[in-house]
């Protein structure tokens, strides 16, 4: 049966692009399941494939850099209702920097995932994750 979705749930998917930057933002990454569904599946340029919980936030304890913060910026967020379910993507802009000085590298990507309804509300689920651009900061 195809999931219909109203004007709250479409507020409640496009949040889920925020929470996402505030856990990673906050290096909070065993709230990930705040935002990702519990058999998420995720395909990224750095990342490779990973598939639930355990793998995402094991993979971003590993790869988090000491004194690196990032600042995610989403923009672009477009949700679409199809047979299959409800598709979500947005632009996501990543600028890394150490606290108090200049970015060192900015990083521009496009996300898209699939959207569920779960008991503790919308959660992403089978994403993929393409970088568009990379460069070191001048």
């Amino acid at each position: 049966m195809p999931t219909t979705i109203d004007a709250a749930d479409r507020f409640e998917i496009a949040d889920l692009f925020a929470r996402l930057a505030d856990v990673l933002d906050e290096s909070r990454f065993d709230d990930i399941g705040t935002v990702y569904a519990p058999d998420v599946s995720v395909s990224s340029p750095r990342g490779g494939e990973l598939r639930g919980l355990d793998e995402v936030k094991a993979f971003l304890h590993r790869t988090a850099v000491a004194d690196e913060r990032t600042h995610h910026i989403h923009s672009g967020v477009r949700i679409t209702e199809d047979g299959a379910g409800v598709r979500v993507s947005a632009s996501q802009l990543v600028i890394y920097y150490q606290e108090g000085e200049a970015p060192h590298r900015r990083s521009g990507l496009r996300l898209a995932y699939t959207a569920v309804r779960t008991p503790d509300g919308w959660r992403l689920t089978q994403g993929q994750l393409a970088l568009a651009w990379t460069e070191p900061a001048r």
